[in-house]
């Protein structure tokens, strides 16, 4: 048996990093054990057993004295034709090697972990595996020394964020293809029990009494709601299923085929889960129904502020180690004494335990949307079978049963709902041991001295320093940039990198700083960049191709920043499962909007619209018949005394205008006022009167 090419040793541990099996290629269920908060739930709450806890894959321990066998047997001359099972058998040989010497030293690793370092090992260029070469007896051993040099450091932040990378990677499924698993597990555990209904011959009295207990264990098993053991849930459910499903209807239903028996089943465990939900409203029954809605809203609420208070303190642990690793770049002393490539791998772990952190707390708050809206409208269903039965004895069953089964749908989400939020929850309490070690790398007391004289800022003070700086793009003729206001879909575009600043991670040698959309997205090669700061931009785009080199081969060298910064298109062999299945998202391309217009005429060509043509069969005769009635027609016309010489007539006249005109100068006089005065008007003694008069008029000239 010979050895494998070192790519076509990569090749077979393909399917190791995407969380499958080499062997059958199936993604495995997520082995989570129940958190405490649905520990402390009733057991039918975690029914499909998404949440039980299956054996590990172990490793075989060698004992102390035993002899290790030789994994590198002699080399073929055309190792390029070895076959893949035998390819995987070595592969697998030395894994397992691996794991024997690790168990031997004390440390139990998974095989999924081993192979991830394996790939690590061989990815980083300083350890000389050359890629185009048959890999050697003598490189097998080199490489199980080098895996077991880092899977035994146990003081490397970068083993543990590896290890955090694989723990989620293996048991990480979002929220749709988590409950597509549950349901399908559900099923299949579920199958014994309904093929022994649908399968069922029965004839005789007790036969059918067996099969109709059968039927009523299956409600209570597929439901969830109690036990099969409890005698209380059992008389209720009995008293449900009689109401709707006599045992005097067995025959009729063991005439059915398989298919419309699992139909009716289905059906019948939804009316009477229904039935059982609103007695329970009511105050009537409901035994063994716990008040899910009520829990919901008590632990989500809880695990969210939980999550939010974690993410705020890795947050601002990150923004610590990003001051002192600035403030560090700009002292040599400092440098000598901090190891900044220590300190970087610490920032590196915390800020993946923060994208984790994002990706749980987003699937929390989805579950919290969903379940608000699943309150309302179970509350909504309950008012409206209440109204529909009030006090009446009977009610048509095609008004209840519709609103049952929808209670039921509905219970079955909030059942889903609970598993899913438990999940979540312990994932979120298993990443946490991975984050054990800072304590120990970097004391407080150490951080407080180091932090003395440096500004810690969060990121996002870091984007508003340079919100107002944007890209000029009159200064780039080739590269094209892309803004909020000229792309639609500008918060949809994946950013290479998460986020990151390229430009500053490949200048300080791993510095992870957040980029800043506003000051523009670079695109090129058809992938997304931003940058922190517009000197930073201007920079990368002088030289792309030689900052995203840099990347690359910091990333072989730190092999958890390829899951970190997303990189999984440069190393395609290495693709984490979670970010296998969300490849899609790198086909998003943007929208780009403008301004313009079109302007086109009315009606280029004349109209060909002929008004008289009718269609209408009937309508053409009606118009035949009148045309032929006019032959026999005569027009007579007469003329009154009224309309006699009378004709229209019409006339016009000019409106009237106004007009206006202006002297030349503008004068006035002032005439004097008359002041005539009569004397002798009042008499005397004598008879005749004498009137004297006297005028005091003045002049015209003396005014």
């Amino acid at each position: 048996m010979s050895l494998p090419g070192i790519s076509l040793f990569l090749k077979f541990f393909q399917p190791i990093f995407r969380g499958k099996d080499p062997q059958s290629g199936t993604q495995p269920r997520p082995h989570l054990a129940p958190p405490p908060l649905v520990r402390s739930l009733p057991s039918p709450w975690l029914r499909g057993g998404c949440c039980e806890s299956p054996t590990a894959p172990t490793v075989a321990v060698r004992a102390p004295g035993q002899k290790q066998t030789d994994t590198a047997p002699a080399v073929d001359s055309d190792p390029a034709r070895m076959p893949p099972t035998q390819a995987e058998s070595v592969i697998r040989s030395i894994i397992r090697e691996i794991g024997q010497e690790c168990a031997a030293h004390g440390e139990i690793v998974s095989e999924t972990l081993i192979a991830f370092m394996v790939k690590a090992v061989v990815l980083d260029p300083s350890n000389g595996f050359n890629m185009d070469r048959t890999l050697m007896k003598s490189d097998v051993q080199n490489l199980v020394k080098l895996c077991m040099t880092r899977l035994l450091d146990t003081k490397n932040p970068s083993l543990d964020t590896i290890k955090m990378q694989v723990y989620f990677d293996m048991n990480y499924t979002n929220r749709v293809e988590f409950l597509e698993e549950h349901h399908r597990v559900l099923e299949s555990r579920l199958g014994s029990v309904t093929r022994e209904i649908t399968d069922n011959r029965a004839c005789a009295k007790e036969e059918l009494e067996s099969l109709y207990r059968k039927i009523i264990s299956y409600v209570l098993l597929r439901s969830g709601l109690g036990s099969p053991t409890d005698i209380k849930t059992v008389r209720e459910v009995t008293a449900a299923l009689q109401s709707i499903f006599p045992q005097a209807e067995l025959g009729t239903f063991l005439t059915l085929s398989k298919k419309d028996k699992e139909r009716q089943l289905k059906e019948l465990t939804m009316i009477v889960t229904g039935i059982r939900l609103f007695n329970r409203d009511c105050g009537k029954g409901g035994e063994g129904i716990d008040d899910l809605p009520a829990v919901l809203h008590v632990a989500i609420p809880a695990t969210m502020q939980h999550i939010d208070y974690q993410l705020e303190t890795a947050r601002s642990q990150v923004y610590r180690y990003t001051a002192i690793l600035e403030k560090a770049a700009n002292d040599p002393h400092m440098r000598a004494e901090l190891q900044p490539y220590m300190l970087k791998e610490a920032l590196y772990n915390i800020r993946q335990y923060e994208v984790f952190l994002q990706i749980i707390l987003s699937d929390i708050i989805t579950g919290a949307q969903e379940v608000e809206m699943m309150t309302k409208q179970l509350g909504a269903h309950l008012e409206q079978l209440k109204m529909t039965i009030k006090s009446k004895t009977a009610v048509p069953t095609s008004q209840v049963f519709p609103i049952f089964i929808a209670l039921s749908t509905l219970w079955t989400s909030l059942q889903d709902e609970t598993i899913v939020v438990g999940v979540l929850s312990n994932l979120f309490t298993h990443i946490q041991p991975f984050l054990g070690a800072h304590e120990l790398y970097f004391p407080e007391r150490a951080m407080q001295r180091h932090l003395n004289g440096a500004t810690v800022k969060t990121d996002v003070c870091r984007m508003k320093e340079h919100m107002e700086d944007r890209v000029n793009v009159a200064d780039f003729r080739k590269l094209e940039w892309l803004f909020p206001e000229t792309t639609a879909n500008f918060d949809k575009l994946l950013i290479q990198y998460r986020g990151f600043c390229a430009y500053t991670f490949a200048a300080t040698d791993g510095l992870l700083l957040p980029g800043n959309p506003a000051i523009g997205i670079l695109k090129y090669k058809e992938k997304y960049y931003t940058f922190n700061s517009k000197d930073a931009a201007y920079s990368f785009a002088e030289n792309p191709e030689h900052y995203i080199d840099i990347v690359r081969e910091k990333a072989k060298k730190n092999t958890e920043l390829i899951q970190l910064l997303e990189l999984h298109q440069q190393f395609e062999t290495l693709i984490p499962y979670s970010q296998m299945r969300d490849a899609d998202k790198h086909y998003i391309k943007p929208i780009t909007k403008c301004e313009s217009s079109t302007q086109t005429d009315t009606h280029i060509l004349p109209p060909t619209i002929v008004r008289s043509y009718e269609w209408n069969e009937w309508e053409l005769r009606r118009k035949a018949i009148k045309l032929a009635n006019l032959h026999q027609k005569v027009t007579h016309s007469v003329q009154t005394d009224l309309s006699h010489l009378r004709r229209e007539n019409c006339s016009q006249v000019y409106p009237p205008k106004d007009t206006s005109t202006q002297s030349m100068r503008e004068d006035s006089t002032g005439v004097p006022r008359p002041q005539i005065y009569l004397a002798g008007l009042r008499g005397g003694k004598s008879e005749i009167t004498d009137e004297v008069k006297v005028n005091l008029t003045r002049a015209v000239d003396e005014t």
